[in-house]
């Protein structure tokens, strides 16, 4: 049973556990705040957690699963399925999540005065529910058949092979690259960031558009109300554009899999394009503690209070701070 592991895997498996060393505390840390700080208790922030929940998985569930199939252990073909399953899931939810985000930043600078009444907790957690139904139709879409049992079994048939059905466990063995590119990448990745792109553009027009407006003395309200509607939808839009950059190398390296079969990939730049796609999940944190002042404010809070065992006396004042 004892499967022996090389010099490049130990280095590939040592990367994947520091990322998901980060990405784990870093996402658990997001949710944290967004419980402990009232202020953060708005639909924004509550997609927000759930594309903190879809990468806390990442770093604890994912990366695991990654790490057996890069080991390539031999299994049954539906167990090696189920190992490559969850990663397309929780893609599929972070890009939802991320949609939901940008449709909320629209709607608080398009309909300012309507938005409580439109995005209210109750329609902000059955949009949360329908993001995770989808994700898992679609990411669960080959344990349905749109696998590569047949193409197996016909080779083992070619082969005359007719011992028990088992393989070894990699991803391109039992997920169709038809399914990645044509169904998950052209249906489900690339509209969706497309959408997110012509939304956020609009929503930048849309807030230059007041600041630039001639405003007397006495409409200060608005003018930092939109200025500080910038200062966030600049901060989300890069945890957008963060993630379109580390997920477009693995997808267009399926796509040259499919169209070009005769084309040889270099396996570092696969292995450098899972990684991208991996470390995204931890890159989140770091934007929000630098860029959201909100939750800057609450993680030093977290910090002070849990590990450094000082008490907050402000506490409250803090929780209600009407910062960025």
């Amino acid at each position: 049973m004892a499967h022996s592991v090389s010099a490049f895997q130990a280095a590939y498996i040592s990367i994947e556990v520091l990322i998901a060393l980060v990405s784990v505390p870093g996402n658990i840390l997001v949710i944290w705040a967004v419980k402990m700080n009232q202020a953060l208790r708005d639909a924004t922030f509550c997609f927000i957690v759930s594309l903190a929940v879809a990468d806390v998985a990442v770093g604890a569930l994912v990366i695991p699963l990654a790490i057996i199939i890069n080991i390539g252990p031999q299994t049954e073909f539906y167990s090696c399925l189920m190992v490559a399953c969850p990663v397309l899931i929780l893609t599929e939810s972070s890009i939802l999540a991320l949609l939901a985000i940008a449709v909320d930043r629209y709607l608080r600078v398009k309909i300012p005065v309507r938005y409580k009444t439109v995005v209210t907790p109750r329609r902000a957690a059955m949009a949360i529910a329908c993001c995770w139904i989808v994700s898992f139709l679609v990411g669960l879409t080959p344990m349905f058949g749109w696998n590569n049992l047949n193409k197996m079994r016909r080779t083992q048939e070619l082969n005359a092979s007719h011992t028990e059905f088992v393989i070894k466990c990699q991803f391109e063995t039992v997920i169709s690259m038809e399914y990645m590119v044509y169904f998950n990448f052209f249906v489900w990745v690339l509209p969706p960031l497309l959408l997110m792109l012509l939304i956020y553009l609009e929503v930048f027009n849309l807030i230059r558009k007041q600041l630039n407006k001639k405003v007397s003395s006495s409409s200060n309200d608005p003018q930092k109300y939109y200025g500080k509607e910038l200062k966030i939808a600049k901060s989300l839009a890069l945890v957008l554009f963060l993630f379109v950059l580390s997920w477009l190398p693995l997808h267009i390296l399926n796509c040259i899999t499919l169209f070009c079969p005769s084309c040889e990939t270099p396996h570092i730049l696969t292995y450098i394009a899972i990684f991208l796609t991996h470390g995204n999940s931890a890159m989140n944190p770091i934007v929000y503690a630098f860029r959201i002042k909100k939750f800057r404010t609450a993680f030093l809070q977290i910090w002070n209070q849990y590990f450094c065992c000082k008490t907050n006396k402000n506490a409250s004042t803090t929780t209600a701070e009407p910062g960025n």
